[in-house]
C-alpha cells in the first residue's frame, strides 16, 4: 500500500533563465539557446521558430504529396477548382480526400470550437495563470481571454460575418466570383431578377456554384490559428516543466528593447515563483496540457490532408498568409507595443 495520500503537497522551483539551469556545464544547446535577434522585440525566439515553420512545411508536403502520391495519379476522380475537392467523391483517392469524412465534418467545421475547449482546459488548471481549478479570476487568465478574445474577433471576421458578408466572401467577390445556379432554372431566374447571393454556405444551399473568383482556404486559416493559438498559450508552460526557459525580447515604456521573463508596470524582473500543488491539482494540470497538444496534433494532421486533397496552391497560400497575419497581432505585436502588451499580455508572463 502506498503511503502517499491524495493531498500530499509537491513544491517546483524552475530556475529563472537557462543560464542559471547551465552554468558549470560545458557549451550545449540549453546553454546556446538565445533569441534569434539581437534588435526586433516583433521575430519569434528560436523554439517559436519551430512551431511556426511547421505550418508552411506542412502545406508545401501536403501538396507536393498532392502531385507526386500514387494513389491521387491512380484516382479516378480528379481535383476540380470548383468543388475544391475531388469530384465524385466516390473516386477520391482517400477517405480523407473526401468533405464528408467525419475528422472534417465534427473537427474542422467545428474547429474554433475545440480549439476555445482546450484552451479553457489549459486556462483553468494550469497554476501559472491562477489558482488551478479554482474560479479565481487572475491578470494572467484575464489577457489568456483577452488574447483568446482578438483570435476570435479575427476568426469571425475572417470566416462568419464582417458587417455582411466575411471577409473570405468579399475577397470571392472583388476577384471576380459568384453564384451561379446550374441545376434549378426557376432558381436561376429569381436570382437574376431579385439578388445575388452574397456568401458561399448561401449559394450552396440554394443549388448554386460557388466559382469564378478567389477562394481563400477558410480551413488552412482555421487550423493554423487555432493550433498555433494553443501552441503559443501552452510553450512556456513546457518549457517551464522542462526547466528551460526562452528570452524573449519585448520593448519596455521608455523605448528600450530587453530581454525578460516578467515585467511589472514596464520594470523587467525575474520572479520565479515556486508552483505548489496537490497530487489531484497535477493530475489535471496535466489533463489541460494533453487536450491541448491533442487538439493540435488533430489539428496538424487535419491540415496535412487539407493540403494533400483540397484547395489550390495560391488558396492554401493566402490561407496561411491571413491566419499569420493574425497570429502576428497576437503575440508578436504585444512585445514591441507596450500598450497593446498592457491589455493582452505574453503567455507565461
Amino acid at each position: 500500500m502506498s503511503n502517499s495520500t491524495p493531498n500530499r503537497r509537491i513544491t517546483r522551483s524552475t530556475p529563472s533563465t537557462i543560464k542559471d539551469l547551465a552554468d558549470g556545464l560545458p557549451d550545449t544547446p540549453i546553454k546556446q539557446m538565445r533569441h534569434p535577434s539581437e534588435t526586433s522585440p516583433f521575430l519569434p525566439t528560436k523554439l517559436e521558430t519551430l512551431l511556426l515553420a511547421i505550418y508552411p512545411v506542412t502545406l508545401v508536403l501536403g501538396s507536393l504529396f498532392s502531385l507526386l502520391a500514387y494513389s491521387t495519379r491512380s484516382a479516378t476522380s480528379k481535383y476540380n477548382p470548383i468543388h475544391q475537392s475531388y469530384y465524385p467523391a466516390a473516386g477520391a483517392p482517400s477517405y480523407f480526400a473526401t468533405k464528408k469524412n467525419i475528422f472534417n465534418v465534427y473537427f474542422v467545421k467545428k474547429g474554433w470550437f475545440w480549439t476555445t475547449l482546450a484552451l479553457a482546459a489549459f486556462v483553468v488548471t494550469h497554476p501559472s495563470l491562477g489558482p488551478s481549478l479554482r474560479p479565481t479570476v487572475t491578470r494572467r487568465r484575464v489577457q489568456a481571454v483577452a488574447r483568446w478574445g482578438v483570435a476570435t474577433t479575427v476568426w469571425m471576421l475572417v470566416t462568419q460575418w464582417c458587417f455582411g458578408p466575411a471577409l473570405v466572401d468579399r475577397n470571392f467577390k472583388l476577384t471576380g466570383g459568384a453564384c451561379e445556379i446550374m441545376e434549378d432554372p426557376i432558381k436561376r431566374a429569381e436570382m437574376g431578377r431579385k439578388q445575388e447571393f452574397f456568401t458561399a454556405q448561401a449559394c450552396k444551399a440554394s443549388g448554386g456554384l460557388w466559382k469564378g473568383g478567389h477562394d481563400i482556404s477558410g480551413h488552412v486559416f482555421l487550423l493554423i490559428l487555432g493550433s498555433a493559438l494553443l501552441g503559443m498559450e501552452i510553450l512556456p508552460a513546457i518549457l517551464r516543466a522542462r526547466g528551460l526557459n526562452e528570452e524573449r525580447r519585448v520593448r519596455v515604456g521608455s523605448g528600450k528593447v530587453v530581454k525578460t521573463r516578467s515585467i511589472v508596470d514596464g520594470t523587467v524582473k525575474d520572479t520565479p515563483v515556486p508552483v505548489v500543488l496537490t497530487e489531484t491539482e497535477e493530475e489535471y494540470t496535466k489533463l489541460g496540457i494533453k487536450v491541448a497538444v491533442g487538439v493540435v496534433g488533430l489539428s496538424w494532421w487535419m491540415l496535412f490532408m487539407t493540403a494533400a486533397f483540397f484547395h489550390t496552391w495560391f488558396e492554401k497560400f493566402t490561407g496561411f498568409l491571413v491566419a499569420f497575419t493574425a497570429i502576428f497581432l497576437v503575440y508578436f505585436l504585444p512585445r514591441g507595443v507596450p500598450e497593446v502588451r498592457a491589455v493582452l499580455g505574453m503567455p507565461g508572463l
